[in-house]
């Protein structure tokens, strides 16, 4: 996300090698570099209170709210004074794009509306048919048809169909202008950066969370990691320590995320498979010698020891 230690990484960098050519753009990364390091400490907060049973406690409705917010500032700094001045520079403009579409992956993580996050149940609003089988027996409260004037009372802010947190940001469904906003920041990447730059890998590998996260493709999420892991091992561009370690931790993510989702029967067919190939081992390995046998090599005097003189050993 916006909280990436790549992109912490590239802020403070870019930030620096900008500070003479352009001071307002340089102190605005620097804003958003320390706002990435407090967004990511939030982040980690919330990831750790997150509960089975996804009903947000007090603690969490006020942790989401920093978050959003956090984001909400970072957005604006990010669209008013960076976008617009990164037409001359190449990784700082894939920098942009990539920080622009990572906080609208937040927007959809903790304000979205209908939640991405929530259970797989129906979000229509309607209530359930009656069931058929059900008879009435004369039991129920009598209905002449006439329907009651008046229309439905609105509830007060903060506890009707509104987040909670729409007094932050308007709601809606910002789903797909992060999936528009992460197209355009892969597509610069790939046309502006080499297989194994290690920005390059951080975009991938954020989409590839989105994918799977909030768009629930799995295919295709795995399908990005792979595609990706195999253009770092096709790159012939040489690269610095740094990034050399940033990729290689990258490259480990993406193959994590190249097995989420694939069911487990896979890993139970592997472990069969190597437990009969060691059964099957044991059951060619020669058997035993026997008492006499084992004696009869006792007696008989090993190959070396006859020629070799005594004290040589």
């Amino acid at each position: 996300m916006a909280s990436s230690e790549v992109d912490q990484k590239f802020l403070g960098k870019l930030a620096k090698a900008v500070e003479n050519d352009n001071p307002l753009l340089a102190s605005v990364l620097f804003k958003i570099l320390g706002l990435s390091i407090n967004l990511s400490q939030q982040l980690l907060k919330a990831r750790k209170h997150r509960r089975q049973d996804g009903t947000p406690t007090a603690e969490q409705l006020h942790l989401s709210f920093h978050i959003i917010w956090l984001s909400r500032e970072g957005l604006v700094l990010l669209e008013q004074y960076v976008v617009p001045m990164v037409g001359n520079y190449v990784e700082l403009k894939v920098l942009a794009y990539k920080l622009r579409a990572s906080f609208y992956h937040i927007f959809v993580l903790f304000h979205n509306t209908p939640p991405v996050t929530g259970g797989s149940g129906s979000d229509s609003g309607q209530d359930p048919p009656a069931s058929a089988s059900r008879i009435d027996k004369g039991k129920g409260v009598a209905r002449d048809g006439h329907r009651p004037e008046g229309g439905p009372v609105a509830p007060p802010p903060g506890f009707g169909p509104e987040p909670p947190s729409a007094f932050l940001m308007k709601p809606g469904n910002y789903l797909p202008t992060a999936h528009r906003f992460f197209q355009e920041a892969v597509q610069l990447a790939d046309s502006l950066l080499w297989g194994s730059h290690s920005l390059r890998l951080s975009v991938k590998t954020e989409y590839a969370a989105f994918l799977y996260e909030c768009v629930h493709d799995t295919e295709l999420s795995r399908k990005v990691a792979k595609d990706t892991v195999a253009e770092v091992y096709d790159a012939t561009e040489g690269i610095d320590n740094d990034m050399f370690n940033d990729a290689c931790e990258l490259v480990t993510v993406l193959g994590k995320m190249m097995k989420r989702g694939l069911p487990s029967s896979t890993n139970n067919t592997s472990r069969k498979a190597s437990g009969s190939s060691q059964a099957t081992q044991r059951t060619t390995d020669p058997p035993p010698p026997s008492y006499q046998e084992q004696q009869q090599q006792q007696q008989q005097p090993k190959q070396g020891e006859a020629s070799a003189p005594y004290g040589m050993i």
